[in-house]
């Protein structure tokens, strides 16, 4: 099977929490990451605080999100470990293929993410019509830029 795409690498993971403060406890005062921004969204239901470790093309996106109803979905904070986001080179030709092998992507579609890059979801839960999903694990795939592909790659 020739995949028009490659996955270069773990983009992010994203932390959820009833209340942020305490992953910004570990993440940032003990461990030593560094806030590099922040990203609210109703829609979402997010209030969160990008992380950094790494840098330049190696950088991993740490994510520490709280709900802002924490009644309303998305439940950001139901699931400790949120989702992995993952590098696509091609993120285009990775969701036509994979939507015609079966795989389930979550509502939204391909938009901009909070740190600026293209992004879309594979679906947690498989269904009828779509039967591979993440098996209970929320997947971002987020296009590589340039430099990443060039570094990764």
């Amino acid at each position: 099977m020739q995949r028009p795409f490659r996955v270069l690498g773990i983009q992010q993971i994203a932390i959820g929490g009833p209340d942020k403060t305490r992953l910004q406890q570990l993440w940032v005062q003990m461990l030593g990451l560094e806030v590099t921004g922040t990203f609210r969204s109703e829609r979402e239901n997010v209030d969160e605080d990008i992380c950094a470790m790494g840098q330049g093309a190696l950088k991993v996106e740490v994510d520490l999100m709280q709900p802002l109803d924490p009644d309303k979905k998305p439940a950001v904070h139901t699931t400790p470990l949120n989702h992995v986001g993952l590098w696509i080179d091609d993120l285009n030709a990775a969701v036509t293929w994979l939507s015609a092998q079966g795989v389930r992507f979550a509502p939204g579609g391909i938009r901009q993410g909070a740190a600026g890059h293209d992004i879309c979801f594979l679906h947690p839960k498989a269904n009828d019509e779509f039967p591979i999903a993440g098996e209970g694990v929320l997947i971002e795939l987020v296009q590589a830029p340039p430099e990443v592909i060039s570094a990764l790659g």
